[in-house]
């Protein structure tokens, strides 16, 4: 499916507005202001890639090439859209920081 130049920016907004927003909570609840800038390569990872996840610890070799193969196939607006979701997990994890410094206690 062809993705037109209307939806690549509304698919970018809503990855970075909902990676923005899950940070922002896992941060205000673990007290951890980067927990969802490690978690994501994860998430991204289950998205891009068919293997199921314990082949990466028992057919170390085939699922990390299947992994290359899928990550250098993606198309320009699949990069964009997942790295939106990536700079909104950072965001959110500046904005945590900024916000305790400043002296707001979240939970």
């Amino acid at each position: 499916m062809q993705m037109t130049i209307f939806v690549l920016p509304i698919s970018m907004l809503l990855f970075f507005v909902l990676f923005f927003g899950i940070g922002f909570i896992l941060n205000m609840l673990l007290r951890m202001s980067w927990i969802m800038a490690v978690i994501y390569p994860i998430v991204t990872i289950r998205i891009i890639d068919k293997v199921r996840f314990i082949e990466y610890f028992t057919d170390t070799k085939a699922a990390f090439s299947s992994l290359w193969t899928e990550i250098t196939s993606l198309a320009v607006a699949d990069v964009l859209i997942l790295s939106s979701g990536m700079a909104g997990a950072i965001v959110a994890g500046i904005v945590i920081r900024l916000l305790r410094k400043r002296g707001y206690q979240m939970f």
